[in-house]
C-alpha cells in the first residue's frame, strides 16, 4: 500500500461513497460465568485480540456512564461480554492484564481506565491504533477513518449512541459492536504488515507474528 494514500485525508463525502462493511462471522454473547468459561480458553490462545467497549450515552453534561459491553475479536469469532449480566472483575481483568497478548483498538487506554474504576487492575499488551497513526502523521486516527483509508470500507455508526445497558441487545447493536472489535484487529494486522508497528516493540508489548489469521 502506498503511504501517500494513507496520508491523504478522506472527506466525509468520500467515506460515504465506500461500500458498507460489517462483520459476518460467529458472534458469542457472554452473559454468564458458564459462557465466560467456555470462551476463555479460545480467547487465551489468541496472540491478537481486537478490543472495544460500548457505554450507554449520557445526556447530562460532565457525566460519563460505566462501560456496559466489552468486545473481544479473535481470528475465528467475536465475543460480546454484557457487564450488566457478568460484572467486570478478576475473571475479565486477568485477560486484559496479560502482557503476552495484544489488545488492539482506538482509544483503548481510556476504555481500560473506565474499566479499572469498576475493578482495579493494570492492563498490559495495549496497542492504541490511533496513537500508531499519530506517530506516523496519518490524518486518519479514528476507527472508521482508519478502516476507510486502510481497506476502502465504510463502517456504520448507526448504533453508536444506542442504549448499551439493555438486558437484550438488538441484532443491529450486536452487528455494530462485533464489527468494531473485528475491524480493530484487522487494522492492527495491516499496520504490522506495512511496518507501521515496529518489530522491536517497547517493553510490555508482546512479540506478534502479523499477517495470519485475519
Amino acid at each position: 500500500m502506498d503511504m501517500d494514500v494513507l496520508r491523504r485525508r478522506l472527506s466525509s463525502e468520500e467515506i460515504n461513497t465506500l461500500p458498507l462493511c460489517h462483520y459476518e462471522g460467529p458472534v458469542h454473547v457472554v452473559r454468564s460465568e458458564a459462557d465466560w468459561q467456555a470462551a476463555l480458553p479460545l480467547l487465551r490462545e489468541e496472540s491478537i485480540l481486537g478490543f472495544d467497549t460500548e457505554t450507554r450515552p449520557s445526556f447530562r453534561k460532565g457525566r460519563r456512564n460505566s462501560p456496559a459491553l466489552i468486545q473481544l475479536a479473535t481470528a475465528q469469532a467475536v465475543y460480546l461480554i454484557q457487564l450488566s449480566w457478568l460484572p467486570f472483575g478478576p475473571h475479565l481483568a486477568d485477560l486484559l492484564a496479560n502482557p503476552v497478548q495484544v489488545k488492539a483498538g482506538v482509544g483503548i487506554r481510556d476504555d481500560m481506565r473506565d474499566l479499572a474504576k469498576l475493578h482495579d487492575f493494570e492492563p498490559a499488551g495495549l496497542v492504541d491504533l490511533g496513537g500508531v497513526a499519530r506517530a506516523h502523521k496519518l490524518p486518519s486516527q479514528g476507527l472508521r477513518t482508519l478502516a476507510a483509508n486502510f481497506f476502502g470500507w465504510r463502517v456504520s455508526k448507526g448504533s453508536q449512541c444506542s442504549n448499551w445497558s439493555l438486558p437484550e441487545l438488538s441484532a443491529r447493536q450486536i452487528a455494530y459492536a462485533a464489527t468494531d472489535a473485528w475491524i480493530g484487529r484487522l487494522i492492527f494486522i495491516r499496520m504490522c504488515e506495512l511496518g507501521l508497528i515496529p518489530a522491536a516493540r517497547p517493553a510490555g508489548w508482546p512479540a506478534v507474528t502479523c499477517g495470519g489469521g485475519a
